[in-house]
């Protein structure tokens, strides 16, 4: 989620690398810096804050160098600190640098290892093995270095490596990360976006998994990551804006951060599960405070809430703990019970929500220990709890969530099985099972997003409907709760979401041939019973749009319209199901002509009662 641009080529690049950074700000940051190959070495400028920052300690002096990095972090590992910020370094301090996006998640065993060789370690985080994999495997062929550092990695990842023995050499690699080439006269770019070098030229060479790129002034270069040559590919010219190339090409925010739910959601388990193990850093919790917890009280507001209501079933489903999510603005001026065994979680995507971090306070100064779930380092909520455990889903850029959702959703999977684990309410074979399953969510969002569905037919039909209902049993009543929440931020629709056994107790008044019902009837123990409240639906003339898993004959005999997702664990369907209702919502706000990343009277973070 961070951004990377490096140069070579005639030019003095400090100005390029500055200006292709200001063109990756839409991406996020906590800190920057850049690193220009001067006559004497590596000279490096680095800030914490924004890129203005790093600007005022660049100063307005020119520099001759033709060879540069230039990277905006994102944190995910290690505190938002100068020592953090990239480029960073080897034990050579001047020799070579390194920037990377993504997790390496195989830092912990790689760090130990280099520190046992005498490898010496300035920062915190993960992104620092690979300056020290590339400084030990380097012997005057810095392609060879980094293709053997490479094959060290574990994880999703993309860096670019400069070195002050190869003037007008950059090398890179990724991993499931993007990084493409751009390529002008007599010069070349490197970068994790299009954005970054649009204004200098628009011809681009892609590059894929697995492969080792070094570039030249005249061009690049590729190998596979066994050494093998790659034969060389067609460039491709792309026809996009400035704003554009922002949005990756998609035609609005909302949608690009859509797309972007399988990385966030990749990127928040990240390391957390390795190999059949998880780790849960951050959690604050010894073994015996998790064994002694007798309550979980879950604290937010909007999407962030329903994010802790799929949160209460999971935790009392696997770690059988008793939660009560609860809406912040309401909690905190109840007179709530609180004790020293009663989990407080507070969840808030900006990490400045008023009403959560004041709901936090009170949980804080009732002695009860407190957890936060942000985005974003450094933020209020950090300093208002006793532990934070952050997602990693980048900057999101339009005002309704769609990744920080999804993102949220499975770090909840996480912490219930972190607690089960610890509480043994679940067998060990089952965790596994689960974790490796969690581990496969990221590849089915893809699968699902990449798939041809029936949405557009959907939403031409329904687009101009005066009202909608959505019906979700268990886990799929959040579900519905967030989707419906998505139509009425971006299309303005009046919506209700109910649990479908209430449907009887007043909203059926509302049915009749015009309405549309979204339902969510994935593979579940309750799936009998949404069935029955769908024909309960059906016999009152509205219009069933299901939710339901691949492989589900049964449900084309009870909806107009079904959606299929990937099949999962029950528990787990929570991040696959929204994924259509994001989508109807988004192309039924579009075919009524409405700016889906600016919804009227709404503002990302409210930082007010």
């Amino acid at each position: 989620m961070c951004g990377i641009i490096g140069y070579v080529g005639p030019r003095a690049c400090k100005s390029l690398l500055l200006h292709g950074l200001e063109r990756l700000e839409y991406r996020g940051y906590d800190s920057a810096g850049i690193a220009l190959l001067e006559e004497d070495g590596l000279d490096f400028v680095r800030a914490v804050g924004n890129l203005q920052y790093l600007k005022d300690a660049a100063g307005s002096n020119g520099s001759p160098s033709t060879t540069g990095l230039g990277h905006t972090r994102w944190a995910t590992h290690g505190r938002v600190a100068y020592e953090n910020a990239h480029p960073l370094t080897g034990c050579e301090d001047g020799r070579l640098a390194i920037v990377l996006n993504g997790i390496v998640e195989n830092y912990r065993e790689l760090r130990s290892a280099l520190q046992a060789d005498g490898h010496t370690f300035t920062s915190e985080t993960d992104a620092e093995v690979v300056s020290h994999l590339v400084e030990r495997h380097y012997d005057g062929d810095l392609t060879e270095a980094v293709r053997a550092a490479y094959a060290e990695l574990e994880g999703h990842f993309a860096f670019v490596v400069v070195h002050q023995d190869h003037p007008n050499v950059l090398v890179g690699a990724r991993l499931q990360c993007p990084l493409v080439v751009g390529l002008g006269e007599g010069e070349t770019f490197l970068a994790s976006s299009i954005a970054a070098f649009l204004r200098q030229t628009r011809r681009v060479l892609l590059i894929e998994d697995g492969e080792i790129v070094t570039i030249r002034p005249e061009g690049a270069e590729f190998i596979a990551a066994d050494g093998s040559p790659v034969e060389a590919r067609d460039e491709m010219e792309v026809d996009w804006d400035d704003e554009s190339a922002e949005k990756g090409g998609y035609e609005t925010f909302m949608l690009k951060e859509m797309y972007e739910q399988p990385d966030a959601v990749e990127e928040t388990i990240g390391d957390r599960v390795r190999h059949g193990r998880l780790e849960l850093e951050g959690l604050g919790l010894d073994d015996e405070r998790i064994r002694n917890l007798r309550r979980i009280v879950i604290l937010a507001c909007g999407t962030a809430y329903h994010s802790g209501v799929v949160g209460r079933y999971v935790l009392e489903e696997w770690a059988r703990i008793p939660v009560e999510p609860d809406v912040a603005s309401e909690w905190r001026y109840r007179n709530p019970v609180l004790s020293k065994d009663t989990l407080v979680i507070g969840i808030s995507q900006s990490g400045e929500s008023a009403d959560t971090l004041a709901a936090m306070r009170l949980a804080r100064a009732s002695g009860a220990p407190t957890l936060g779930i942000t985005n974003m380092m450094g933020t209020q909520i950090t300093r208002e709890v006793d532990s934070v455990l952050y997602t990693r889903a980048g900057l999101e850029m339009a005002v309704a969530a769609s990744k920080t959702f999804t993102a949220q959703v499975a770090l909840f999977y996480l912490i219930g099985l972190k607690l089960a684990q610890v509480r043994k309410t679940l067998p060990a074979e089952e965790i596994a099972s689960l974790l490796g399953e969690v581990h496969e969510l990221p590849a089915k969002m893809a699968a699902f997003l990449a798939g041809n569905h029936p949405i557009e037919e959907i939403a031409q039909r329904h687009f101009d409907k005066p009202f909608f209902l959505y019906l979700g049993r268990h886990i799929g009543l959040p579900v519905c709760l967030e989707g419906a929440l998505k139509l009425k931020e971006i299309s303005y629709i009046p919506t209700e979401a109910y649990s479908a056994g209430e449907m009887k107790h007043g909203p059926i008044a509302l049915l009749d041939e015009q309405t549309p019902v979204v339902c969510v009837a994935t593979d579940s123990h309750v799936y009998d019973k949404v069935v029955s409240n769908i024909q309960e639906t059906r016999a009152r003339g509205a219009q069933v749009i299901a939710i339901a898993t691949d492989g589900n004959e049964d449900i084309q005999h009870h909806a107009d319209d079904v959606i299929f997702v990937p099949r999962t664990h029950p528990y787990l369907q929570a991040v696959l199901a929204v994924l259509p209702l994001q989508l109807l919502a988004y192309r039924i706000a579009r075919l009524r002509g409405l700016n889906v990343d600016q919804p009227r009277n709404l503002a990302k973070t409210v930082t007010v009662e």
